[in-house]
């Protein structure tokens, strides 16, 4: 059964309950929700949208994005999530790859893209928007749009108001839809050149959803604060309740709301969570479940966490192509690491994921939550994770990375994706990535090191944007008078530069 089937069921079994509530506090019951995610398909179907059309989707965590995303993807639709704030030559690379036929966005992105004083307030942000009411692919029909919010300057005419889309009929949908189809597209990572995007089916969402459902129980009564949407629909799935806090919540406002809406689970990214416990030692009472993700959770986290929470502390080892593997809890982590074991324990692998490890180590997963594959790629049944890996009664220990992927935030970075574009710029000999790790967050900063004139950081600066995926930027660049090497081959010596660049060597910005 589908995630969006799934949905609508639990909504038609609890309407009266409450399903969400919004950063602003306004409630919405499951009912409503239901009434409005049938609204909005019936509407796009009304208005010609086909089965997997690709929907461009630039709408922020909302009330409104939830209800809008699951009506395409109930209409048949697919939504590509492509960050408009990547630039305008990123995006346009991933608009090539991914041929939409619909974009949908708020209309302060329409304004911000076209109108010349929110244009220019937009780049003073550091926000160089695309002109989305503009977009078009060589030789398809002209893009249709959706607007979220008011019609504002700037949102293109003919625009279907999301708000009529919600206030239109809304008929019982029929039989579930294809598991196998395509239902979201994610881009992570690449080049303008190169990108990269995850393919999920309906299929493999639903089995992610409810592996996150099967560790961490959840059902009515239940609250939880987060606003991720991979962790707020299995909540509504199991008729609990979605706490979602408001666009770039403070930490102490992160931590009353917690408190104020009796949350029992929350989920953060470490360094996030290390922000919270620097606001308030002692967290709310009613949490049950404490989830950390996106990055690894250094011990210092995790000791701090147990002390401020009687809650159950758990730490997910996840990918976008396949989520989740494992989930282990901080007194595990803590355990493995007291004994003065190697790694990192990342915990048994959840029902259904399937571990291999390669001859060098590799760890090779594969389940019914791994995506389909990589937009324009061929399908694939097993994921080469790019780290290494080994078994210890079943649990697993991360050892290692073996492609020197870098961790930032929820963001991960392969340098090898991205030096071959840097060393192209003129200037550049040499070009290599590394990361710094912080010891409390897990977080790395990520460095440049390039080899050529002194005057090269300030022009890639400047240049970098329009050329790589903008997580991927450096936040510093030095100048090296070579790059270090070793070995027979004279292989690229990462972890010799990486002490180098930790002490601040070479001409740096």
């Amino acid at each position: 059964m589908t995630l969006v089937r799934q949905l609508l069921d639990q909504a038609a079994r609890t309407p009266d309950g409450i399903a969400l509530v919004s950063g602003d506090g306004s409630l919405l019951t499951y009912g409503e929700l239901r009434r409005r995610v049938l609204a909005v398909r019936h509407g796009l179907l009304s208005e010609g949208l086909r089965t997997g059309d690709g929907v461009l989707f630039s709408v922020r965590p909302s009330p409104e994005s939830l209800v809008l995303a699951l009506g395409v993807v109930a209409a048949g639709g697919v939504v590509v999530f492509a960050d408009p704030g990547a630039g305008p030559e990123m995006f346009t690379a991933r608009l090539r790859l991914a041929r939409p036929r619909w974009s949908a966005a708020e209309s302060i992105l329409y304004a911000g893209s076209r109108v010349g004083l929110v244009r220019a307030y937009a780049r003073r942000r550091g926000l160089l928007l695309p002109n989305l009411a503009e977009l078009q692919i060589p030789g398809e029909p002209p893009m249709r749009h959706i607007h979220a919010g008011r019609r504002l300057p700037g949102v293109p005419r003919g625009s279907l108001s999301l708000a009529d889309l919600v206030r239109g009929d809304a008929p019982e949908p029929p039989e579930d839809t294809d598991p196998d189809a395509p239902a979201a597209v994610i881009f992570t990572s690449g080049t303008t050149a190169d990108p990269r995007a995850v393919v999920h089916s309906h299929a493999s969402l639903a089995a992610a959803l409810g592996l996150f459902r099967d560790r961490m129980p959840l059902g009515p009564g239940d609250v939880v604060h987060t606003d991720q949407l991979l962790l707020g629909l299995p909540t509504l799935i199991s008729g609990a309740r979605w706490s979602m806090p408001p666009l770039f919540c403070p930490p102490a406002d992160f931590v009353r709301l917690m408190r104020e809406r009796a949350a029992t689970h929350a989920f953060c990214v470490p360094v996030h969570l290390a922000e919270i416990l620097d606001t308030a030692p002692e967290l709310p009472s009613t949490l049950q479940y404490v989830l950390l993700g996106a990055a690894p959770a250094p011990a210092g986290i995790l000791k701090r966490a147990v002390k401020a929470t009687s809650a159950e502390v758990l730490s997910v080892y996840a990918m976008t192509e396949i989520l989740p593997v494992a989930i282990a809890s901080a007194e595990e982590k803590l355990a493995h690491t007291v004994s003065g074991a190697e790694g990192d324990l990342l915990g048994a692998p959840l029902p259904g994921v399937g571990t291999r490890l390669a001859d060098d180590g590799e760890l090779l997963l594969s389940g019914p939550n791994l995506c389909r594959g990589y937009l324009g790629a061929e399908p694939f049944d097993e994921l080469p994770t790019g780290d290494l890996a080994r078994l210890d009664e079943g649990r697993l220990i991360l050892m290692g990375r073996n492609k020197d992927m870098l961790i930032r935030g929820k963001f991960n970075l392969y340098p090898g994706l991205y030096e071959p574009s840097i060393a192209a710029q003129p200037g550049v000999e040499e070009a290599a990535i590394v990361g710094v790790p912080h010891p409390e967050t897990g977080d790395e900063e990520v460095v440049l090191a390039v080899t050529g004139p002194a005057g090269l950081p300030a022009r890639l600066r400047r240049d970098l944007p329009s050329v790589i995926d903008h997580d991927a930027l450096p936040d510093r660049i030095v100048v090296l008078d070579e790059l270090p090497r070793s070995g027979r081959t004279r292989k690229l010596d990462r972890d010799l530069l990486r002490e180098r660049v930790a002490r601040r060597e070479g001409t740096a910005r």
